[in-house]
């Protein structure tokens, strides 16, 4: 059975002065491969947010035709080229899709920072990332982490090197698949992201959703989703 891909995109400024999120999406034409990036600019300010723009739109062009990865350092490599400030910058993460309609295939997933990916396969969620940051860092070395760790990041796409740029992949493209920067994924638990993914609405109504609950609760940061349904 052939697929179809389905996107949508929700973003929410918060009580931020600026929303320095950005999303973008491209398909490739010769390949009819898909990519989807979110980036979320470190900072609150005008140059935070011309960097996530800018990333995420280099990202998905390049994930589309070469993979992931190559669109993270893409990204990169613009980033610097267009911005000798170095706070110019933003944490990314970026997702890679087989063309649709077409038969079913792995989802290739990159990122740096603590921008995160979910698959819900209509039964289990799956967090497909792991945060780059310094609470993420202690824990995984079995020390406890204060909770403001969990913000200072330790890749970005402005700084990592190719072999600190995180990789996953699926098994299969089918599901949905939620793109998400910090502002939703920190305030929303894993049992309310699953929640969210199965009621069965539109992507556009879920990422709706999904930004409205974050900022709801208490949300001191941009809230971005991008949810693409691969059916």
């Amino acid at each position: 059975m052939l697929r179809v891909l389905v996107a949508a995109t929700a973003s929410g400024r918060g009580p931020r002065a600026i929303n320095a999120d950005a999303v973008a999406g491209y398909t490739d034409p010769a390949t009819g491969r898909g990519a989807y990036a979110v980036a979320d600019g470190v900072g609150d300010h005008l140059l935070a947010a011309r960097a996530a723009r800018t990333a995420a739109t280099i990202a998905a062009r390049a994930a589309a035709t070469a993979g992931a990865q190559v669109g993270i350092l893409a990204a990169q490599q613009e980033l610097l080229r267009e911005f000798p400030e170095p706070e110019a910058d933003c944490v990314l993460v970026v997702a890679a899709v087989p063309a649709a309609p077409g038969p079913d295939g792995p989802t290739d997933i990159a990122w740096v920072g603590d921008c995160r990916a979910y698959r819900w396969n209509g039964r289990v969620l799956h967090q497909l990332t792991t945060d780059h940051t310094v609470g993420e860092y202690f824990r995984s070395q079995g020390i406890a982490a204060a909770p403001r760790m969990d913000h200072v990041v330790t890749t970005s796409a402005r700084t990592a090197p190719p072999d600190r740029i995180g990789r996953a992949s699926t098994g299969s493209s089918r599901g949905r698949l939620l793109l998400a920067t910090d502002g939703i994924v920190r305030r929303l638990t894993m049992a309310e992201l699953k929640s969210a993914l199965a009621e069965g609405l539109t992507p556009q109504d879920t990422a709706n959703a999904l930004v409205r609950r974050a900022l709801r609760a208490a949300g001191t940061d941009n809230a971005t989703a991008y949810l693409v349904d691969g059916r």
